[in-house]
């Protein structure tokens, strides 16, 4: 128990001490990315919804772009802990919101506590999911009237175009690594120290 601890304790120094570095370049790619990534969904929002209806670029999208590109290290911003986190809370808040859709004393609390529950008994904790949730019970207008296509878009539509945007930016620099401890990374890593194996 007190290994697991310490250990805990370690990773969670580091993570914290890679994110708060001052690192020019970082921060630039964090911009790049956050850029693209709220800017394309923000596009297609332009082009198809009236500019009064905030149905594809929803707040907890922002928060999303935080640990996705600013913290990517973190266990909280990896693609699983993304997509489900944000999945998973938006199926929770508009079943909620079907079951009490008139008392939101009642609904906002069940929506994001068992949201929260849901996500972690998945491993797919994602803060922002909670704000996905609250989202679904909470909002007027046109997002109460998806019902569970609100879950397909703009949740899921727009965590995948966020994921590949992260994907792109946050991969570009050898110092930059996502997802964390990424198959994809260690592959190309082994081909330039080994490139003798390739050729034959």
């Amino acid at each position: 128990m007190k290994k697991a601890i310490k250990r805990t304790f370690r990773v969670s120094k580091y993570v914290i001490y890679r994110e708060t570095l001052v690192d020019y370049k970082e921060h630039f790619w964090s911009f790049l990315g956050a850029f693209f990534g709220i800017g394309i969904i923000a596009f297609i929002q332009s082009h198809s919804v009236s500019a009064t209806e905030n149905i594809f670029l929803i707040g907890s999208f922002g928060a999303s772009s935080v640990l996705i590109y600013g913290a990517i290290q973190s266990p909280l911003a990896q693609p699983r802990n993304l997509v489900g986190g944000h999945v998973i809370s938006a199926l929770v808040g508009v079943t909620v919101y079907k079951i009490v859709p008139d008392i939101i004393w009642l609904s906002a609390p069940l929506a994001v506590a068992f949201s929260i529950v849901l996500m972690q008994y998945t491993k797919t904790l994602h803060p922002p999911g909670g704000a996905t949730a609250l989202i679904a019970v909470s909002s007027t207008g046109k997002i109460p009237e998806l019902g569970y296509l609100y879950v397909l878009s703009p949740v899921l539509s727009g965590c995948i175009i966020l994921l590949l945007t992260a994907l792109f930016f946050n991969n570009i620099t050898s110092n930059r690594s996502y997802p964390a401890h990424s198959r994809f990374k260690k592959l190309l890593k082994k081909k330039h120290a080994h490139p003798h194996k390739l050729k034959k």
